[in-house]
This record gives structure tokens, C-alpha cells and sequence, in this order.
């Protein structure tokens, strides 16, 4: 058997073994940045498998077909969400400052899961401390992972 004739079985076991990426089974609210992040992410892998159709890398094509299924399928979901400037309870897509009873603070602002990213000081509609943000106001206390929060205000800002 040839080297060439084992790689091209090699590929193609991997790209049968790579499998879809999950899509959640919560509603797909995206904010304005969310859903431009999904059309950007469409269009660089359609020019990237474009550029790749010479080539010879079946697991390459696979994966980034892989992932165009799966960000067409965020781009079919997507529902624009977003909140209402003068709301005075946290909605989807709002920014909450909030503070713990040691004086400790935080900035959350609730997106979509796709464009969640805590490090960046943004976290997902469907994890616990938005759920339990949700149609609350300034001065609420919220209790998440046994900690108790206060919220000390709220911005509909994009």
C-alpha cells in the first residue's frame, strides 16, 4: 500500500470522526454585534473554502464545512434582540453593574451564547447569573452560586 494511498484514508477517517458542533437548544437572541459576529464568521469560511477547494486537505475542508453548517444554522435562529433604551429591569442585552456584600464589583452585559465571553466582561442570556438577573431593578439582590449581588444600576448602551 502506498504513503499517499494511507493518507487519504487518514483524512477521510477524520473527517468522518470530527462530527457537528452542538447547537443549543435555547432560542438563538443575538445582539447587534452577535448577529454582524455570525455574518462575518459566513463569509470568512465560504472565502476560506473557496481558497481550499484546490487543496488537498480533506480534514481542513471538513472542519470549516463542518462550521458553516453550523454558523448557517445560528444565522437561520438568530433573533435580533434589542432592549429598550429607558427600561428601568434588566433585559437581554443590557450591561448590569452589580456589587457583592464585601464591597466587590462587576460588569455584566447579556448577550447570546455565541458571542458570550466572561473574560470580556459579557455572559450568555441562558447562564445562571442572567437568569437570575432577568426583570430584576436597581437595588434587587440576586443570589447566585451562594453569593448575594446587588444590582447598583443598568444601561440599554450597544
Amino acid at each position: 500500500m502506498s504513503r499517499a494511498f494511507t493518507k487519504e484514508e487518514d483524512n477521510e477517517n477524520a473527517a468522518a470522526v470530527l462530527g457537528e458542533r452542538p447547537v443549543s437548544p435555547h432560542r438563538n437572541l443575538v445582539t447587534a454585534n452577535g448577529l454582524a459576529m455570525i455574518e462575518a464568521e459566513l463569509v470568512r469560511l465560504r472565502e476560506e473554502m473557496a481558497g481550499a477547494e484546490t487543496e488537498d486537505d480533506r480534514e481542513r475542508l471538513a472542519l470549516m464545512a463542518r462550521d458553516l453548517r453550523y454558523w448557517t444554522a445560528r444565522r437561520e435562529s438568530a433573533e435580533l434582540s434589542v432592549p429598550e433604551a429607558g427600561s428601568d429591569v434588566v433585559r437581554f442585552g443590557m450591561t448590569v453593574a452589580l456589587e457583592d456584600g464585601d464591597g466587590k464589583t462587576a460588569r455584566w452585559r447579556i448577550v447570546g451564547e455565541d458571542e458570550a465571553d466572561p473574560a470580556k466582561g459579557s455572559i450568555s442570556h441562558v447562564s445562571p447569573m442572567a437568569q437570575a438577573l432577568f426583570g430584576r431593578k436597581a437595588g434587587d439582590l440576586v443570589n447566585v452560586n451562594g453569593r448575594e449581588w446587588e444590582i447598583v444600576g443598568l444601561s440599554a448602551d450597544a
